[in-house]
């Protein structure tokens, strides 16, 4: 275990009160590493000492001084590492509050066993998919999973990476002032959403923000993840690499587009849907396969310009047409 750890998210934060709330963390403990657009981890070790509460209790700390300085309430994951914390901050899904993962073995296994194996990071839709052929679709599922048979599955080196990820094994600090590994847009409907052309307007549009954001942080992604929150209040989440290192906004809204297609929701009462770019690399080493379709170079160059006026005149001064108004 590196933790305790928090992964704290402020849903609905406004993009400029996020560096006010990452201050808040900071006043609680130093060792905070940044996942815009709202969230953050924050190693608490050291500050339970300082402070002397323990780890939900700082997680309370935190939504009281959230609250009372900011007027913006936060879900809390507690947990032994981060990526036990983040799956424990998912359980709240957009509710406030602070859900802890017991920091026993028995605790940690009861709280995986019913995950999604697509719910653990790193874990793609190719990768779920050939476990759910072996009946194995849960973290519980795979962890008690005899280890020859996921190397047969999956090959040996995946194996071991998703038999220590369902078994809740992360032994990644909590890296202060570290690059976000993965950058997150996420768009709530007025009400349960049955349109699926308002839910691919809604993905064009937070494709549009990830890509705009990985470009002027100059960074890109391998891979997308989709999460679908209904009006139940579970979720499904279906991940895809993407075929090369990129920020173009097209290239992340045809896999967005191919993530929701393959989820046929024609019937379900959507309430909410999320994008999510995984791991973010630095765009000056990503190499990009040439095309011969001149179409290509041309959008490239109209997404640069759009970039410019957006710097200038605000995130929604250009873009692609159909996006949703969320002024």
């Amino acid at each position: 275990m590196t933790g305790p750890v928090l992964h704290v998210r402020f849903p609905g934060c406004p993009t400029e009160r996020y560096p006010a709330l990452l201050r808040l963390l900071h006043g609680v403990t130093p060792v905070v590493q940044a996942l815009p657009p709202d969230a953050a981890f924050a190693d608490v070790r050291g500050a339970r000492r300082y402070f002397g509460l323990d780890a939900v209790q700082l997680a309370r700390l935190i939504r009281v001084r959230a609250l009372a300085l900011h007027g913006a309430d936060c879900a809390i994951g507690v947990a032994g590492n981060p990526l036990l914390a983040r799956l424990a901050a998912g359980r709240l899904g957009h509710e406030p509050g602070v859900f802890a993962v017991p920091d026993t073995p028995d605790g940690i296994a009861e709280f995986l066993a019913d995950q999604p194996v697509a719910a653990l990071p790193g874990v793609g839709r190719t990768t779920a998919r050939a476990l759910a052929g072996y009946g194995l679709e849960t973290a519980g599922e795979v962890a008690a999973a005899p280890p020859a048979t996921l190397q047969r599955i999956l090959g040996a080196p995946t194996a071991r990476r998703v038999r220590e990820l369902a078994g809740g094994v992360d032994p990644t600090p909590v890296t202060p002032s570290a690059p976000a590994r993965t950058m997150t847009a996420e768009h709530r409907f007025d009400h349960d959403e049955l349109d699926a052309g308002l839910r691919r307007r809604a993905l064009l549009t937070l494709a549009d923000e990830l890509g705009y954001r990985l470009r002027a942080s100059g960074q890109t992604a391998r891979a997308l993840t989709l999460t679908v929150r209904y009006a139940d209040r579970t979720a499904t989440t279906r991940g895809r690499a993407l075929p090369e290192p990129t920020a173009h906004t097209p290239a992340l809204v045809g896999v967005a587009y191919a993530l929701h297609e393959v989820l046929g929701l024609q019937r379900a009462r959507v309430r909410a849907v999320a994008l999510r770019a995984d791991e973010l690399g630095d765009a000056t080493g990503a190499t990009r396969q040439l095309s011969l379709d001149p179409r290509d170079e041309r959008r490239r160059r109209a997404e640069a310009a759009a970039d410019r006026a957006r710097r200038r005149f605000g995130p929604r001064a250009a873009g692609p047409a159909g996006v949703l108004d969320v002024a």
